[in-house]
């Protein structure tokens, strides 16, 4: 029996290095090109999607990312795409979560995670709003025609600009009854989740600044449609080519398919078997005999939920499990993590008055401390003065945050 190929954990975070944009020579010029090379940005976060793209290009700025997000005007094309259409859709795909990716991959990526789902959020959402409020089905058609009709009218509208404009989104419904966690929605939140899981609708500039989740609404056009299997081939493929070698289940976990699916769609890619640390895992045959040296030392400051951390189901060959507890959150979301050469050695936060504070958990050496300074600066220079905090706090990135012991923060 031919012994399988055994690639490193060490060769492991040089490919990440080259392949993830975290040295400088790799570094991108636009957001698309930093979303295309990682297949696609987390966006649960709105501000996770201009750090990460900022911390992989050579000239960050937050235009540039709105630009690539929302359009340009005419005559200033963006990454090749028309004048005025944006170069990134943001779509809920991988595990249900909000991401943003080409606007020429989404068709696949929809297709190979939510196709089968709009369906199921139409029926859920109406099941709701009749148990919540009463709605039948004619109800229901009514408020969307409405809501759409008014999108078609003024073009761009927030929730509360829709509410406002229809009373029938006003109304409330309870959600989790009874437990800890019970909150109250508007009827809005269904409605137009249902209308964006159809693209009917899409998240367009947001009310407020880049860290802004009061995104505006406006028409759309569902993405053309993929046959589901071609569509997972294809995301199985971009996801091994960005992130591989992985395991089967890496894949299954970063999809969030079915082990039949997973195992179907890594076999149509032509991906090859090595060996890993923790077992078995899978390359594309073209990557094998790729040089597996890091492009230079370096080092990166990733924010909360970056692709980067949440892309691998198995983290040990990046990140040390002693650190774990003080990195994640209770249900698996990561913060802010400091990188050198591979791994991660720490994590970063902004206080109240903007300084960057950080943390080693591990000690970089005196290269890596300089290399992370440099970025500090780097990161520093991008914000403007902006301040932002994670959608998810993890116990590490609030002990940041806080103000220095005696400092009084603006009231």
């Amino acid at each position: 029996m031919t012994a399988l190929p055994h690639i490193t954990a060490a060769q492991r975070r040089a490919r990440l290095v080259r392949r993830h944009l975290l040295a400088p020579s790799v570094r991108e010029k636009a957001p698309e090109a930093v979303a295309d090379a990682l297949v696609g940005l987390h966006a649960t976060d709105p501000a996770t999607v201009f750090l990460a793209a900022a911390a992989r290009m050579h000239a960050p700025t937050a235009g540039a990312v709105e630009a690539a997000l929302y359009g340009t005007p005419a005559g200033r094309p963006a990454g090749g795409q028309p004048a005025g259409a944006p170069a990134l859709a943001r779509i809920r795909c991988m595990r249900r979560t909000m991401f943003v990716v080409p606007a020429p991959l989404a068709p696949a990526v929809h297709a190979a995670t939510a196709g089968g789902h709009a369906h199921r959020h139409r029926t859920d959402a109406m099941a709701r709003l009749h148990d919540a409020l009463g709605w039948d089905a004619r109800r229901y058609a009514a408020v969307e025609h409405a809501t759409l009709q008014a999108l078609t009218a003024h073009g761009a509208a927030t929730a509360t600009q829709l509410a406002a404009a229809i009373p029938d989104l006003r109304e409330q419904i309870i959600t989790f009854p009874g437990k800890p966690y019970e909150s109250r929605q508007r009827a809005s939140t269904p409605v137009l989740g249902v209308l964006a899981a159809e693209g009917r609708i899409r998240r367009a500039r947001p009310a407020g600044s880049w860290t802004s989740a009061q995104f505006r609404w406006a028409p759309a056009r569902p993405l053309p449609e993929v046959p589901v299997a071609e569509a997972k081939t294809e995301l199985a493929r971009r996801y091994v080519a960005a992130f591989g070698p992985v395991t089967v289940d890496d894949v299954r976990w970063w999809t969030g398919w079915t082990l039949t699916d997973t195992r179907k769609a890594l076999a149509a890619t032509g991906a090859q078997a090595v060996e890993l640390d923790e077992g078995t895992g899978y390359s594309l045959p073209e990557h094998l005999d790729v040089p597996d040296d890091a492009p230079e030392p370096s080092a990166a400051l990733l924010p909360g939920l970056d692709p980067t951390p949440m892309g691998w189901r198995h983290r040990g060959w990046y990140l040390d499990g002693d650190h774990t507890m003080a990195l994640f959150d209770r249900n698996g979301n990561i913060g802010p993590t400091i990188w050198w050469n591979g791994r991660i050695v720490g994590a970063w936060a902004q206080q109240p008055h903007g300084h960057i504070n950080h943390h080693f958990l591990t000690d970089p050496g005196r290269e890596g401390r300089a290399a992370v300074a440099t970025e500090i600066e780097r990161l520093t220079a991008f914000l403007g003065g902006v301040r932002v905090t994670p959608c998810y706090r993890t116990p590490l990135e609030r002990r940041l945050s806080a103000p220095p012991s005696g400092a009084r923060t603006a009231g």
